[in-house]
């Protein structure tokens, strides 16, 4: 027994020290056997949780099989060793051996499988997870672990990251107890998923019930500010953090940087900038993205070579900010000297949005066949967003025969979309080419049905408000039209008196 516990204590000391989990394993491990303390429940459950830890799954499954006593939580461990690396098979296997041995499963047993990552991004991959997930949902309803916090907001967090937004919504209403950990997770989902209204209203519940949001909650709904351009709430945020003290967190100063970016302020996102003291590489490209987003494209080139020179690691992201502030502002050559940067010096491969914006660099200065050939001789294959900034660009110029070669490789990557044809009919509308617009649009009304219209959105009293065009449902769009009617008749007067003016000099 003492023995046990001796092995116990260097193993927790081992596996909690920085990099140390793997030579503690590898010293303490002969030691377990030698004294014959290898098939201690304990030891063994130290040992498999240490060889999980530092990466050795077949070394943690060899120290399980070699136990022939096991408990709840030696099951659990490797349930949760399996979970961690994305071995979906292996972990159900266990679960299942599991539950034939009469162990039905605890709470950390479903926060583990729920908590699955599949190491493969196939869509058959995500899902098999979605069907496992219902599953675990199914036996956990049963065992009455559904009121276990920990597992509802595993389960809500699973139904989250495979976009069923109504399913983590119900789970999360049926939760008797929640914690700051279970509302970051239902308004994460909802920013996560173009919700940024719902995001805000569950920020105000989850303080009316007594529950105190942290840095992760805060930095969640500035993201959500951002995505949806609400000026207000992200200035009622920053104004929370300063009286909570908790601006200097660095993932919230990242979080203001893009909210006040995005909503136009561009002093504010660089006071905030120039307040954190040891930015990292996302508070960089939070900066430069924000100089671009607002066309500000010298600010954005100055701030990215500046980061540069400090010997910032930069990754693909912040070349996309730089890359998208030299199509804005038409630098044809800095563009390529920094796609290039990275290519070559930096080895990073790049993605479809990182070509979209050469090409839509390319476009804009009416380069259209650079941009062509740019597009055939790439080394990926285009996406959607590649080929719709090249067919952007032919509809810009009104080259109609590169247009339907790229409405054609539209189509076959995405025959249903509707902004595909919408696309390719605007073009041909621009071109003034009407019995091929004829065509797509019947294409279309076969294909996809109705369009999904495009929608602006303009915040009035602290509220967003989102509107098509020829909106008679948006609150005061008839009193709107009425200003609008009464300012072009004084638009028309004010012209017609010029005119009276230019015709009759002496009236003057």
């Amino acid at each position: 027994m003492r023995r046990a516990a001796a092995l116990l204590r260097l193993l927790r000391f081992g596996a909690s020290a920085d990099g140390r989990g793997r030579a503690a394993c590898d010293r303490i491990h002969p030691l377990a056997v030698k004294f014959g303390s290898g098939s201690d429940v304990r030891v063994a459950t130290a040992l498999a949780d240490a060889y999980a830890k530092s990466g050795r799954v077949d070394h943690a499954r060899r120290v399980f099989d070699e136990t022939p006593l096991r408990d709840q939580v030696l099951w659990n461990v490797m349930v949760s060793c399996y979970s961690s690396h994305g071995l979906v098979r292996e972990c159900w296997d266990v679960f299942r051996t599991m539950r034939h041995s009469g162990y039905s499963g605890d709470g950390f047993t479903f926060s583990a499988l729920l908590s699955l990552r599949a190491s493969s991004s196939f869509h058959d991959y995500a899902n098999l997870l979605l069907r496992l997930g219902c599953l675990v949902h199914g036996i956990v309803m049963r065992l009455g672990l559904h009121l276990d916090v920990v597992v509802a907001t595993a389960l809500l967090d699973m139904y989250a990251k495979r976009g069923h937004v109504a399913e983590a919504s119900q789970v999360f209403d049926a939760m008797v107890l929640r914690n700051t950990v279970s509302w970051n997770a239902i308004i994460v989902c909802y920013g996560q998923h173009s919700r940024g209204k719902d995001a805000v209203d569950s920020f105000v519940q989850m303080m009316r019930d007594g529950c105190c949001p942290d840095e992760f909650t805060i930095a969640s709904l500035l993201s959500s500010c951002a995505d949806m351009a609400a000026a207000n709430e992200s200035a009622q945020l920053h104004a929370y953090t300063v009286k909570r003290g908790l601006q200097d967190f660095l993932q919230v100063g990242n979080a203001l940087i893009m909210a006040y970016g995005k909503n136009g302020f561009v002093q504010e996102a660089t006071r905030i900038f120039d307040m954190i003291h040891n930015p990292d590489l996302v508070t960089w490209s939070s900066m430069v993205s924000s100089f671009a987003y607002l066309g500000l494209a010298k600010s954005a080139i100055h701030l990215f070579d500046r980061m540069l020179q400090q010997g910032i690691q930069v990754d693909g992201i912040a070349f996309l900010g730089v890359l998208s502030a030299c199509s804005h502002a038409g630098l044809i050559e800095e563009a390529f000297k920094y796609f290039l940067l990275m290519v070559k010096d930096y080895k990073i491969d790049p993605t479809p949005k990182h070509l979209a914006c050469l090409v839509d660099l390319l476009g804009r200065a009416g380069r259209i066949r650079d941009a062509y050939e740019f597009l055939v001789n790439m080394s990926c294959d285009a996406n959607v967003d590649v080929i719709g900034a090249f067919l952007g660009a032919c509809r810009m110029r009104g080259n109609i025969d590169l247009a339907k070669w790229a409405a054609s490789s539209l189509f076959s990557l995405n025959p249903n979309d509707p902004i595909n044809y919408l696309l390719i009919s605007n073009t041909y509308a621009a071109a003034g080419s009407w019995s091929e617009l004829a065509k797509v649009r019947s294409v279309m009304r076969n294909m996809c049905g109705n369009k999904v219209p495009g929608c602006s959105w303009i915040e009035t009293g602290g509220i967003v408000q989102t509107f098509v065009s020829n909106d008679i449902l948006l609150h005061q769009s008839i009193e709107m039209q009425k200003m609008i009617e009464f300012l072009v008749s004084l638009v028309e007067k004010d012209c017609n008196d010029d005119e009276a003016i230019c015709s009759d000099p002496s009236s003057i």
